[in-house]
């Protein structure tokens, strides 16, 4: 829960053994853990409720999420159950994606399917490219391999042309990962084989709005004696004798703890520390011009009742054969050339029963350039032209989601839009980016970053570290909270 403002201004001082600052779920992750390990937790969160990019919100008498579509390795012996276990979202309404397609594939007008199950996935893509079994086999192969610095290391699109000959099969097997930054220069075959991994294992959506996993994570913080105040916008962390010892809001409330975690961007983490004998200018420059992923435009659509049956699968749609030549709208190219279709499903409809879906969410990338022009307009208040803009991409991905879904358009009965923007103000995300911070291969110790800080009672987490993504993010945090205790 979190507490109004009132009586936040009434409560007696206390000092917590732990301030996480930042309610995403590496926050709450961290939260729930250390408040299990005896740990006196409080989270702070700059918005009006938690839950960061995993929160929903209600529009017309429908919730709409805001980050969560779905999730990868939720079956025993796989990544995240016993991740999930630990933090009591197993039992959650979990819905298994159809074995027999997660994931729908659109290229040059033909549809590939994705199976669960590594030997599956072959089976299914070796019909439609015999000749390339032997490289399909390769790709799972590589996908289970636990040399995690063999990963870093190796360039994510030069490894798939070494062992695949079609440029559309190695356009087909990435064809699924739009929720990462496809750059042919740069990504690490590290991030690009935990991006696809676990959702092979087996594909899940939650069976209602990411409030509900917000809503299990704050309520087990607060059972073990831990609190979380919304509206506590930190602005500065203070260090005393080579240590944080308090964090400062906006508003002038002030917060002390033994140790600090940052759920925030490192860039705004570092700019939190107004003077340090500890954080050098070196370590500064490194966390402030590192290179952000690039951000998503979204739009959200509230169907008319019973016009659209509902689909137990993702789609993703494509204008161009390579979905390695930068899917991002952008000032130059503001075209859309690929989109992500989820169907939510309510918590309470049965899905084999010829049930109709509600909400419709498109997804496309999108650069803060595209955007940067309006960003210190307020939102509400941008103008015609940026209306004029989302109304623009809008229609772009609409025409690429009718490829699939054919008379989607008389279906909508309200639709809703964010952009970078979005990101970057409400979630105080640097540029908007919706990925974190930017991993390159040919430089993994100075991309990919510690929970420690060079301040030995600073630590942090979140998707800038090691992996974005909610499986990224839960491994992460887990990470972190070892850096703390030790073990």
């Amino acid at each position: 829960m979190c507490f109004a403002l009132f009586f936040v201004l009434l409560h007696p001082k206390v000092k917590y053994d732990v301030i996480i600052i930042g309610s995403g779920l590496g926050g709450l992750a961290c939260g729930v853990t250390l408040s299990r390990q005896g740990k006196r937790v409080l989270v702070l969160e700059r918005q009006w409720q938690p839950g960061g990019c995993m929160q929903s919100y209600k529009r017309q008498g429908c919730m709409l999420d805001t980050g969560l579509h779905y999730v990868g390795g939720l079956d025993e012996g796989q990544p995240l159950h016993d991740a999930f276990k630990e933090l009591g979202l197993l039992d959650l309404p979990w819905q298994r994606l159809n074995p027999e397609g997660f994931d729908e594939i659109t290229i040059e007008g033909k549809t590939y399917r994705f199976k669960q199950g590594y030997g599956n996935f072959v089976e299914e893509l070796a019909k439609d490219f015999p000749e390339e079994r032997e490289g399909l086999e390769k790709y799972v192969e590589m996908l289970q391999t636990t040399d995690e610095l063999w990963l870093q290391q190796t360039n994510a699109y030069d490894y798939l042309r070494s062992i695949i000959h079609s440029p559309l099969l190695i356009s087909i097997i990435s064809g699924a990962s739009l929720k990462m930054e496809l750059r042919k220069k740069t990504l690490p075959l590290f991030t690009f084989a935990h991006g696809n991994a676990s959702f092979i294992e087996s594909s899940w959506r939650l069976r209602g709005d990411g409030n509900m996993l917000v809503k299990r994570l704050t309520e087990q913080i607060e059972q073990q004696g831990g609190e979380i105040i919304c509206h506590a916008d930190v602005t500065e962390l203070r260090e005393q004798d080579g240590r944080i010892t308090q964090a400062i809001c906006r508003d002038g409330r002030t917060f002390e703890a033994d140790t600090f975690i940052s759920d925030t961007h490192p860039t705004v983490t570092v700019n939190m520390i107004k003077e340090s004998r500890l954080v050098k200018k070196i370590y500064r420059m490194r966390m402030t011009t590192m290179k952000n992923t690039c951000g998503m435009f979204t739009l959200q659509l509230k169907l008319k009742p019973d016009t659209l049956k509902y689909f137990n699968h993702n789609k993703f749609v494509y204008a161009t054969s390579d979905v390695w030549a930068g899917m991002a709208v952008e000032p130059e190219h503001p075209e859309v050339k690929g989109v992500l279709i989820s169907c939510p499903v309510n918590e309470n409809v049965n899905v084999n029963a010829n049930s109709y879906a509600k909400v419709i969410d498109i997804l496309t990338p999108m650069k803060w350039e595209y955007v940067e022009q309006w960003a210190d307009k307020t939102p509400g208040k941008r103008g015609e032209d940026y209306v004029a803009m989302k109304q623009d991409i809008s229609r772009q991905c609409m025409a690429l989601a009718e490829q699939v879904l054919p008379g989607l358009s008389e279906m909508v009965e309200r639709s809703y839009t964010s952009t970078p923007l979005t990101y970057y103000t409400y979630n105080n995300s640097p540029q908007g980016s919706a990925y974190g911070l930017r991993k390159d291969y040919s430089n993994p110790l100075g991309t990919i970053l510690s929970p420690k800080t060079p301040i030995p009672n600073l630590f942090l987490t979140g998707q800038s570290l090691i992996l974005h993504g909610l499986h990224g993010v839960v491994m992460t945090a887990r990470y972190t909270c070892e850096a703390v205790l030790g073990n």
